[in-house]
């Protein structure tokens, strides 16, 4: 009696084979062609990511150095550097490193970055791909200064800009321990002509910033003498790429013998807030010298005349005179929505003169400005400052206020160019906004009375 069952076949006949079978009977061969298909995609994936990489930053120190440090991880480098060319392209004007420890850094204090000589040399005269298992064995090496890590093996790419070679990219010891192959050098050599693009973007980056900043100074007053008073002023420009703004500044010793300050900021990071301030400055300067009236009367009279003809985006401004008061000081201000004036006495304190402030420009001509008088002490010094200065998204302005003002009292005794520079160096912002400073400093001593009026004579008659 059957079943109806097939008959068996062979042991193993109905099961599957373990791998794909390559043609030649290896399927050992097959897996391995998957497992080189698996890094490949890895290594693809793995360029993608350092192209974005060394393309999210506009800084170029921060993109030459992520490049090297990106080149380094792909293919597994202990070691790289990224040399650029000077003008002449026959040597190394900067040298960018990245996988040296602090020992090895100590190690090489002293001595100068290559220049150019032996292998690397060879690199800049003749800019195709080079792999090199031992440098000490190649034609052009000249050996290594003393106190040089040791390295043996070699990978070198030249980076081209705009058609022109720019520098080269130098990767040495593979972490494990092997030279680098034909893959390391097509992965780096893709690598570089990414890096190409991000360093002219960050060239571009830098000439746009640059002249912002430029034409920023060009709208900008040089002070003038403002004897007896001391004034210094600084301007830094935003960190974005439209860094024409609209903070402005100026000071002018009045015929009153009163020191006029403003400080101000449009609303705006363009060409059109830039312009605005310059009417805005040029006006108000006018205004100044026309009308001895409170600073309050003044920014009033300047809301209507500059918006009569222009349309002047919402701006904020601090207006102060610092004026003779008996045998001292007094500073008398009115604010447009601004920052209050911070005032630094010659023994180190610092305080704001915190009052009501009225609305910025360009919101309301018609609503009242409160004016506000206060004494200042001889050698006092008056500072006036941008929001830029101070504000970062992330805390609040009074903790920026705060830092500025310990800061100024500490160095209460600086210069005053020196000090409006420390202010801005080490501003508390997070200095992504154009900031401006503008610092009076008061005489040391009372200023005298003038003299009288000589007599007139009267003709008889």
């Amino acid at each position: 009696m059957t079943s109806g069952a097939e008959p068996a076949g062979p042991p193993g006949a109905a099961e599957p084979p373990e791998c794909p079978v390559a043609p030649d009977g290896r399927p050992e061969d097959a897996a391995e062609q998957l497992r080189a298909l698996a890094r490949a995609k890895d290594r693809l994936q793995g360029l993608l990511s350092a192209v974005l990489a060394i393309g999210g930053d506009l800084e170029l120190p921060v993109v030459l150095h992520r490049i090297v440090t990106t080149a380094m991880d792909l293919v597994g480098a202990r070691y790289g550097a990224l040399g650029v060319l000077d003008s002449s392209g026959d040597r190394l004007e900067r040298f960018v490193t990245a996988g040296l420890t602090e020992e090895e850094r100590a190690a090489l204090a002293g001595v100068d970055f290559p220049h150019g000589r032996g292998v690397l040399g060879h690199l800049i005269r003749h800019p195709e791909p080079l792999r090199v298992d031992d440098i000490s064995s190649h034609p052009a090496s000249v050996g290594f200064p003393p106190g040089h890590p040791p390295m043996r093996t070699l990978l070198g790419v030249a980076i081209t800009v705009r058609g022109e070679i720019y520098g080269d990219l130098y990767l040495s010891e593979r972490a494990d321990g092997r030279p680098f192959d034909a893959d390391d050098e097509e992965i780096v050599r893709a690598l570089a002509g990414a890096a190409g693009i991000a360093i002219e973007n960050a060239r571009l980056f830098g000439y746009m910033r640059d002249g912002a900043e430029q034409f920023q100074r060009l709208l900008l007053p040089t002070l003038p003498n403002l004897v007896p008073f001391t004034g210094a002023a600084v301007y830094r420009t935003a960190a974005e790429p439209a860094g024409v703004g609209g903070d402005w500044y100026d000071a002018a010793v009045l015929p009153d013998r009163a020191c006029a300050a403003v400080i101000g900021d449009v609303v705006g990071h363009d060409l059109q807030a830039a312009a605005a301030m310059a009417q805005a400055r040029n006006m108000l300067r006018a205004l100044l010298f026309d009308r001895r009236t409170p600073p309050s009367s003044v920014l009033t009279q300047l809301d209507h005349t500059v918006g009569a003809i222009t349309d002047l985006p919402v701006t904020t401004v601090c207006l102060a005179r610092i004026e003779p008061s008996g045998d001292g000081w007094s500073l008398h201000w009115s604010s447009a929505g601004h920052l209050p004036p911070l005032v630094v006495t010659p023994d180190g304190r610092a305080r704001y003169l915190d009052a009501e402030p009225g609305i910025p420009l360009g919101i309301d001509p018609a609503v009242h400005r409160p004016d506000h008088t206060r004494p200042l002490p001889a050698g006092a010094t008056v500072v006036l400052f941008t929001d830029g200065l101070v504000e970062d998204p992330a805390r609040p302005i009074d903790e920026g206020l705060d830092a500025l003002a310990a800061l100024a009292a500490a160095h209460a005794a600086l210069p005053l160019d020196d000090l409006v520079r420390l202010l801005a160096d080490r501003h508390p912002s997070d200095g992504h906004d154009d900031m401006a400073v503008l610092a009076i400093r008061l005489p040391a001593a009372p200023l005298p009375a003038p003299p009288p009026a000589p007599p007139t004579n009267t003709p008889p008659r």
